[in-house]
């Protein structure tokens, strides 16, 4: 645990897609699958980093940002940007309704604006 100034509250604010396809790829060769087919490694990972934050850290405030699936102002000023990165795929797409259920359950904050990355709302 990291220890504090005094009076001073600490905000952590989580780039969700980083943490979500880091979990996915982390347990790609042995994939957790529900019996009904449903792939849950993202979940899991996410769920399990999400955890040791809050209990190594203890945060007064915690929030998740993602990208949206708009372009952004980069996309303006350059057209490749992003050009060669593949779709998600579409195991991970499938855990997306339940990553909404799942910070809703543990009161996470979503952040998200259109046309804006996860990046550009940390900073």
């Amino acid at each position: 645990m990291v220890t504090r100034k005094s009076g001073r509250k600490n905000l952590f604010i989580i780039d969700g897609y980083a943490i979500l396809y880091r979990s996915h790829f982390a347990l790609i060769r042995n994939p957790l699958i529900t019996s009904y087919g449903l792939h849950t490694s993202a979940l899991f990972g996410f769920s399990n980093h999400i955890l040791k934050l809050l209990r190594d850290e203890n945060p007064d405030y915690i929030a998740c940002a993602f990208d949206s699936k708009e372009k952004t102002f980069r996309h303006k000023r350059y057209p490749a940007y992003k050009a060669n990165r593949p779709e998600m795929p579409a195991e991970l797409q499938d855990q997306l309704p339940h990553l909404w259920e799942l910070l809703e359950a543990m009161n996470i904050p979503v952040l998200k604006k259109p046309g804006v990355e996860a990046d550009d709302i940390i900073v």
